[in-house]
């Protein structure tokens, strides 16, 4: 079994900073790929950022030059900076994970909310 746990959400004005972080753990030794996803209400879930193992990345249109995703292949973390954030930014985020295979891993979500 393999558990995501995600932290650093939370309320921040237009402008302002976040780093989420998502730690994996359980029956796994390491992923293909890690990222993020994010899903506002009445929207459908949608890409925020991936790394792979050899450190590609990869981020969805709305979020480049603003974002900047990291992992610690070690710890099976995954880091998602979040600079110059907008109101539309305001979603749950979620943490995902693929060892390979069609197996893939998703955590409880983090609540992202950018409001004045």
């Amino acid at each position: 079994q393999v558990q995501l746990v995600e932290s650093g959400g939370g309320l921040v004005q237009p402008g302002g900073s976040l780093r989420l972080s998502c730690a994996a753990s359980g029956s796994i030794f390491s992923f293909n790929d890690m990222g993020w996803y994010r899903q506002a209400p009445g929207k459908e879930r949608e890409l925020v950022a991936t790394i792979t193992l050899g450190g590609s990345t990869n981020y969805g249109d709305s979020v480049k030059d603003r974002f900047t995703i990291s992992s610690d292949n070690a710890k099976m973390t995954v880091y998602l900076q979040m600079n110059s954030l907008k109101s539309e930014d305001t979603a749950v985020y979620y943490c995902n994970a693929r060892p390979g295979g069609p197996y893939s891993y998703w955590g409880q979500g983090t609540q992202v909310t950018v409001s004045s």
